[in-house]
């Protein structure tokens, strides 16, 4: 692959779409070279599960033609992937399971759907644990996905495969699903933009086996390009019945001034602890929001930890999942995800009527909390990412680690339903990016955009690639 090819797996899906619209620029040309990078780098980084390439040149074709005849749909020629949780109608749908390993799937998801009418062109889906399970997208079928950065480290989970993806240049834009963190875990450990919007602004079908936790969002490069996917997937669909009616929010308007925001800066959550190296980063990066005009102040207390709630919910949904055919299915299943369900299996009806409870308490605490300020800023994950294939940290400075315990800055706004986004902030000193986290108020998704695009501005990322892209250096 040339220097020119390359740097057209690099244009931001905007880029692509101005000069696709002054026919400066081909969607076969771009199609055939995203491609070749998926050939290129996927046998290494195994992004992919399933990549659509006959029907993803047979789209670049007719998105040529659209153009030719003064269409100007919202992505028309724009790549996508989408996470293998979610159904495409007619293309392999694993959800990362031996037991669906050649399911085929019937219809596409609302999602799908939005994203085709808009013209964007599937290249394939992406690799994702049993069922989104854990913060690694490693599975049976194909083990882990690698962190383009450092091909020793996770891409982070579940989504993993979809940032892995946008940060080695396989497509500029990227379907992910969030249950306690999914978008924006992968997103700080690949060094790209993760948002998991406000719950039910995008319609989530079929429904998650965490169904009051999920969230799906946008995954890209630029705060602009995740916008404007999340223009195209958000709205009500009766499928949903969780799904938000019409803002008629213009989410790609991003201009909006800081000037005077209220911002908490979250530096705990419970007692997990801190890498230094995130910590320094993160905190250098706070700072700039007092450069944008904002009003900064540290919390007085950490965030309370709302893991127990999260344990009862997750296990036991992962246990509902295979309540008729554990014993037949048993050998089949990811041995740490089969370890969840048993977990799940010992809770109660009664424990699980408290965490919904206890669920909605907590949402109340934190909204009270955070009275006060506009938008709340914290690390994304405790720490970079950690090895491949490795079902969780297993010790943070000492501090053991669980399944999903060791990423208490994520999975406390799934519990609220509050809208967050990962943007890349800095990297260790040995190369591995870190994520800032901003997270907004109920259904401000809009100003938690126009946040993330103004620490875009001061402090831009998209000139660093991983190396193994061969297209720049740290």
């Amino acid at each position: 692959m040339n220097a020119a090819q390359l740097e057209l797996c690099f244009l931001s899906a905007t880029e692509l779409l101005e000069q696709y619209r002054r026919r400066a620029l081909s969607p076969v040309e771009v199609i055939d070279t995203v491609l070749e990078q998926i050939e290129r780098l996927d046998p290494v980084v195994r992004a992919f599960l399933t990549v659509t390439a006959e029907q993803a040149r047979r789209q670049a074709v007719e998105a040529e033609y659209a153009y030719a005849h003064g269409d100007r749909r919202l992505l028309l020629g724009v790549p996508v992937s989408i996470k293998d949780v979610t159904p495409v109608a007619g293309v392999r749908w694993t959800s990362g399971s031996l037991l669906w390993k050649d399911r085929i799937a019937e219809e596409d998801a609302p999602i799908v759907e939005r994203l085709r009418a808009a013209g964007a062109i599937l290249l394939g889906k992406t690799n994702t644990p049993e069922l989104g399970w854990k913060g690694d997208s490693g599975n049976r079928l194909i083990g882990p996905t690698r962190n383009p950065w450092q091909l020793e480290r996770t891409a982070g989970g579940s989504s993993g495969g979809a940032a892995a993806a946008v940060a080695a240049g396989m497509g500029p834009l990227a379907q992910g699903t969030d249950g306690a963190g999914s978008v924006r875990i992968p997103a700080s450990f690949c060094g790209i933009v993760g948002f998991k919007p406000s719950f039910g602004l995008v319609p989530y079908y079929p429904p998650s086996a965490v169904e009051l936790l999920a969230h799906v969002g946008p995954m890209a490069r630029t705060v602009a390009d995740a916008a404007l996917m999340l223009a195209v997937m958000a709205g009500p669909d009766p499928r949903d019945r969780h799904s938000l009616p019409a803002s008629g929010v213009d989410f790609t308007a991003l201009d909006g001034q800081l000037q005077g925001t209220r911002v908490g800066w979250l530096r705990r959550v419970g007692d997990v602890p801190v890498d230094r190296e995130v910590e320094r980063v993160v905190q250098e990066a706070v700072a700039v929001f007092t450069e944008l005009g904002c009003v900064v102040e540290e919390l007085e207390e950490p965030l309370e930890d709302p893991y127990p709630i999260l344990d009862v919910l997750w296990s036991t949904a992962m246990a509902a999942v295979h309540r008729e055919d554990l014993e037949r299915v048993r050998e089949f299943l990811d041995p740490g995800r089969l370890a969840v369900v048993e977990r799940g299996q010992t809770w109660r009806g009664v424990d699980v009527a408290w965490a919904l409870a206890e669920r909605n308490r907590y949402a109340e605490r934190v909204r009270r909390q955070l009275t006060g300020f506009d938008l709340v800023v914290s690390p994304t994950t405790p720490i970079p990412a950690f090895a491949a294939g490795a079902d969780h940290p297993g010790v943070i400075e000492g501090y053991p680690t669980t399944y999903l315990s060791w990423t208490p800055f994520t999975y406390p706004f799934n519990i609220t339903g509050q809208p967050a986004i990962s943007v890349p902030c800095g990297f260790t000193r040995d190369g591995l990016p870190i994520g800032l986290q901003i997270v907004g108020r109920w259904r401000e998704d809009l100003r938690v955009l126009q946040a993330a695009a103004a620490f875009e501005r001061v402090r831009p990322w998209t000139q660093w690639r991983p190396p193994m892209t061969s297209g720049g250096t740290r």
